[in-house]
């Protein structure tokens, strides 16, 4: 048995291909409405960005050579999945107990599920 005990989870992390930046503020912050945070000093030189909404940081880091999260994945809460799908192109609909869930694709391909509880 542990010593210790989890007590959350702080953060998720996705790779994006070098000089992508750009490309990710305008989906990340432009379609999801998250909010880019700055990188601690330590970590700016390297690339990537940092965004955060309501319970959520989903940091961003450049990997090279580049490839997508096609299976894993972060999974994110809306309030309207009806209005989600729309707003972000999602695909079909399907249901899990006790949630509604879609797939989409970042701008590089990495695979992002957005749910509703039900």
């Amino acid at each position: 048995m542990s010593s210790f005990h989890l007590s959350g989870l702080d953060h998720v992390q996705l790779a994006i291909p070098v000089g992508a930046e750009e490309t990710a503020r305008t989906f990340y912050v432009g379609r999801l409405g998250l909010v880019e945070v700055d990188k601690p000093e330590a970590l700016a030189g390297r690339g990537g960005c940092w965004f955060e909404g309501p319970g959520i940081k989903l940091h961003l880091g450049v990997e090279d050579p580049f490839a997508p999260a096609r299976k894993a994945h972060p999974a994110l809460v809306v309030d309207d999945l009806e209005a989600a799908q729309v707003a972000l192109d999602g695909g079909e609909i399907s249901a899990l107990p006790g949630l509604r869930r879609f797939y989409i694709a970042d701008p590089f391909g990495n695979r992002i599920e957005v749910l509703a509880y039900i």
